[in-house]
């Protein structure tokens, strides 16, 4: 008790607050976003994500190599092909604008982790994330074919880890016996299994083209206001054979990540998403935040709150500031 309990003692100076910090937060805990885009002409800004580009495959490159020099582990590819159909056949094409930017990205940088991010919304005319009948909804089982094919596309290419995004029911299961039929049992997958239906995805549809053309994606993205069913979801995908758990978006869903790593004991990743940047940017660029204090400690809160992996858009900035 006060006097003698003084909790300020361990704050007085940095080297005190480090030595009792409790939430790590270092490079090597993050995760790169790359948009790599057919037909591209080296780095073509996104107007609405500052700071990030649509690249060619050349420029790609570029980019993993300037990833890895600051420490970061893994990128995550997202494609934009050169047309997209009904099925969205580009998604599983051995020659699709991923499977050519992953091979190329491996032989330049071996040592980098290259993750596939594997749905088939960019490539579908309709944007969803899979087959419709003809009532318009997503059929599921249809849908889990192509996604299985598509998973064995990118590993063969050389994915270190393919990362199912489009949250069908039976997705993993059917991934991981695909890829195990294939002799590509030793490919993890890292599942996107709480991904809720947000409002913060606004800018990333408009960087990957994959806004549906017509409804919404509420009926099998998740409602924003269920936590056990995201750990519901997140334990059925562990069971199917997930290597790694997903809770998207991140900042508004920090109490779903503390309980699915409570509830799976699995590695488990957090995406800080495209609106969740974009809001940090614009403040910043309003002069209402410091963009470095604010974006560091959001990366700290997502720690905090049980990720292990931090899938950003901040990633490239926030090693730079780490290692400063």
């Amino acid at each position: 008790m006060f006097p003698a309990t003084r909790m300020r003692r361990l704050r007085r100076t940095g080297l005190l607050r480090g030595l009792v910090r409790e939430t790590e937060l270092t490079p090597a805990h993050l995760v790169q976003p790359l948009f790599v885009r057919h037909g591209a002409e080296g780095r073509e800004p996104i107007a609405s994500l500052p700071g990030i580009d649509h690249l060619s495959i050349s420029a790609a490159v570029q980019e993993a190599g300037e990833v890895a020099a600051r420490g970061i582990p893994a990128v995550l590819l997202f494609g934009l092909p050169a047309a997209k159909d009904e099925l969205g056949s580009g998604a599983w094409d051995d020659e699709g604008i991923v499977q050519l930017a992953t091979r190329a990205i491996k032989a330049a940088h071996p040592d980098l982790l290259v993750i596939c991010d594997l749905c088939l919304c960019e490539y579908t005319s309709h944007g969803h994330c899979g087959v419709l009948r003809d009532d318009g909804v997503v059929d599921n089982d249809a849908t889990l074919e192509l996604l299985a094919r598509t998973a064995v596309s990118q590993a063969e290419a050389g994915a270190d880890l393919v990362a199912p995004s489009d949250m069908m029911d039976g997705r993993v299961g059917a991934l991981r016996a695909a890829l195990d039929d294939h002799g590509l049992a030793e490919t993890p997958i890292m599942a996107y299994s709480a991904k809720y239906a947000s409002a913060f995805y606004g800018p990333f549809r408009e960087a990957a083209g994959s806004a549906p053309r017509q409804g919404d994606r509420r009926g099998y993205q998740m409602d924003p206001a269920n936590a056990l069913e995201g750990v519901r979801e997140a334990e059925l995908d562990a069971a199917e054979g997930a290597d790694v758990i997903m809770v998207k978006p991140a900042l508004a869903y920090l109490d779903v990540i503390r309980r699915v790593k409570d509830a799976t004991n699995l590695p488990v990743a957090a995406y800080n998403v495209s609106g969740e940047y974009a809001m940090v940017k614009a403040a910043a660029a309003a002069g209402l935040l410091d963009e470095r204090a604010a974006v560091l400690e959001a990366l700290t809160g997502i720690r905090r709150a049980g990720a292990d992996i931090v899938i950003t858009y901040h990633a490239k900035d926030a090693a730079e500031w780490l290692t400063a």
